[in-house]
């Protein structure tokens, strides 16, 4: 039977030179929800990211995905199984426009992923599935651009775009909103919370206001420990977690 938590991580721990990054951790994400990582700097949040999408490996502890353990699998493998990492850096092709971009994603589906010499009619079987995308995400008119030409907050749609190619169970978001101006915030947003309707969402992000507006569940960190967690209002109202923003001058 399916668990009801896609991640759970049990004394999730990782030290650098005797620092301890992360400490004994346990994570629970449940399955259909948006769960945000929040905490101010140093907290430990990206170290906690970087080990459960496997691109760190723990010193103790173990992670769980759908109840198999993958403490032992390397990134590419985890993603293979569904937990799909975006990154805090737009992580797209520039100079492929973004047609090219969404395709390049869908051929790994096929097996194809690095057959660039093989003519071009071989994969446009891929352009209605891959439009569909960029419908999804909302840059549809900007198919044949190169992906270099779009704004930035586009561009971070796209990137969503390439990473729902892989059509992940889970939706791993490192600050989505980095960089943002207001309107691409709220265009974002409305973004996660539509690909979130059939799938799991876990984000790191520093906008306490789409925190609180997307979130279902908040984890808060601080010094590598779990301070706090539970619904916006729980964990807002918590006088260790205002310490905490407040004691680092981080708002």
């Amino acid at each position: 039977m399916a668990s009801d938590h896609v991640i759970e991580t049990e004394g999730l721990t990782k030290e650098f030179k005797g620092f301890r990054a992360v400490n004994n951790v346990r994570l629970r994400v449940a399955r259909g929800t948006i769960h945000a990582l929040i905490g101010p700097n140093g907290a430990g949040k990206t170290t906690c990211f970087n080990l459960i999408t496997k691109f760190l490996q723990p010193t103790t502890g173990r992670i769980l995905y759908n109840g198999r353990d993958i403490t032992a699998m390397k990134p590419h493998d985890v993603a293979r199984l569904g937990l799909v990492r975006s990154f805090q850096i737009s992580a797209v092709f520039p100079h492929l426009t973004v047609l090219e971009n969404v395709r390049v994603a869908l051929q790994r589906t096929l097996g194809t992923s690095y057959h660039f010499w093989k003519p071009e009619t071989s994969v446009a079987v891929l352009d209605d599935r891959a439009m569909d995308l960029l419908e999804q995400v909302g840059v549809e008119s900007y198919a044949h651009l190169q992906a270099v030409e779009l704004p930035y907050g586009r561009k971070r749609a796209l990137e969503i775009a390439t990473t729902l190619a892989l059509d992940p169970e889970m939706l791993l978001l490192d600050e989505p909103m980095a960089g943002m101006g207001r309107e691409d915030i709220r265009r974002i947003s409305d973004l996660i919370r539509r690909v979130a309707a059939n799938r799991t969402v876990l984000m790191v992000e520093h906008n306490l206001s789409v925190v609180a507006d997307l979130s279902d569940r908040i984890t808060v960190l601080a010094r590598g420990e779990i301070l706090a967690e539970g619904s916006y209002e729980e964990v807002s109202s918590n006088p260790a977690v205002v310490e905490a923003y407040m004691g680092t001058g981080h708002g």
